[in-house]
């Protein structure tokens, strides 16, 4: 653990001691060698006249001096100091999330105990990616994810100017992976792990400790710092997903990550489940007495990453959102044809697809890209900074 400033500006009073008792014995060992005098011009032409004795007392007086210094202010001076950072020590061992010094606190909404917790900035960043990306990716790729889950972070903290949480006053952001970024405590990923815990536990920490305080930034500002699991060939646009456009939050290529369990999914819903889902105004039934199962659902259009825009299903004309959150898709890249008495989905990726792709992210990893590159390919013209300003 680094020493405190309050133990750094105690050991340079201790140095500061310690130099003028090295020139009290300086002065002494000069003394001693000019029977008397020191070797300042104005003593030069006593040199050898001082009155016998004189020498001694003299060595004896400062002796005395750097005796009780010693004694009485440099020793103790150390030893309380030390005490100090080992009492700080053994607190932040008892108390995981212990404040330390200059680092930084973040206000945390647990849902699952409707309760606010304030903790260390960098260790909620350890639970996050500890929820949200596999521990056993590339520690590259883990690192993204920790600048990428810090900036997000930072951009909801009220001390750096963010709005914090809208649904819960008082907290910077929750636990609620629907609303903000999922977080877990140590305590549950001994359960999720398993016999895996300490390796997987030290690598996350290394992520963390390796990227302490860095976050993605465009003209100066924290970036939204979104990601997901899986582009699918792809990443999308901010733009083309809500409606917003950002510079940093473009689509791009993504191939690196076609490993992903995630990347292919093909899901059939009956046409009774479709119109349960969507509505009896959505004419399922109707459409199907009609003797025209094509009729029942056709894709509209695509948006420029290839995700569906607007699709019809039945009577109805929703976008390809809605239907992925009706439907429970995995994402807005799909087909759709009918089969016998049922609709069939086919799916290319999972999660909204904007920003940093985890499986994508991995895979650049697994190519000898650094935590760098990753990021500054995801989030286009994105630069990188500590926000402890070094």
């Amino acid at each position: 653990m680094p020493l405190s400033r309050r133990t750094q500006r105690g050991n340079l009073f201790v140095f500061r001691i310690c130099s003028y008792l090295k020139a009290c014995l300086h002065i002494i060992k000069v003394d001693l060698a000019s029977g008397g005098a020191g070797e300042s011009p104005d003593n030069a032409e006593n040199k050898g006249k001082m009155a016998p004795g004189v020498s001694s007392v003299r060595y004896v007086v400062l002796y005395g001096i750097v005796l009780v210094i010693l004694s009485v202010v440099a020793i103790p001076s150390v030893v309380v100091l030390r005490l100090y950072d080992w009492n700080k020590e053994k607190a932040a061992i008892n108390q995981p999330f212990a404040y330390r010094g200059e680092d930084i606190t973040i206000k945390v909404y647990m849902h699952e105990i409707n309760q606010i917790v304030s903790m260390n900035l960098e260790d909620y960043i350890k639970g996050v990616i500890a929820a949200e990306m596999p521990a056993e990716f590339e520690l590259e790729a883990l690192k993204a994810q920790a600048v990428a889950a810090r900036t997000y972070a930072v951009k909801h903290m009220a001390i750096f100017g963010g709005t914090g949480s809208a649904e819960h006053p008082g907290a910077d952001v929750t636990t609620d992976y629907k609303d903000s970024q999922a977080w877990l405590d140590e305590t549950r990923l001994r359960v999720k792990w398993g016999a895996n815990y300490g390796k997987y536990w030290r690598k996350i920490n290394q992520a963390v400790d390796q990227t302490r305080g860095l976050i993605l930034t465009y003209n100066g500002e924290p970036i939204n710092a979104v990601f997901h699991s899986t582009s699918g060939e792809r990443t999308a646009s901010a733009k083309e997903v809500w409606g917003f456009d950002y510079p940093y939050l473009q689509s791009v290529a993504c191939t690196w990550d076609r490993q992903s369990p995630r990347y292919q999914e093909t899901k059939e819903i009956t046409f009774a489940e479709l119109e349960g889902r969507l509505g009896a105004d959505a004419g399922i039934m109707a459409a199907l007495q009609s003797g025209d199962s094509t009729a029942i659902a056709g894709i509209i259009d695509r948006t420029d990453s290839g995700r569906v825009n607007k699709v019809r299903i039945g009577a109805k004309t929703l976008t390809g959102q809605e239907i992925r959150q009706k439907l429970e898709l995995r994402s807005t890249n799909f087909t759709v044809e009918p089969a016998a008495d049922k609709l069939v989905f086919k799916t290319i990726g999972y999660g909204h697809g904007v920003g940093l792709c985890q499986y994508g992210a991995n895979g650049q990893a697994k190519e000898n890209r650094d935590f760098r590159q990753i990021l500054t390919y995801y989030y286009t013209g994105a630069g990188i900074r500590n926000i402890f300003g070094s």
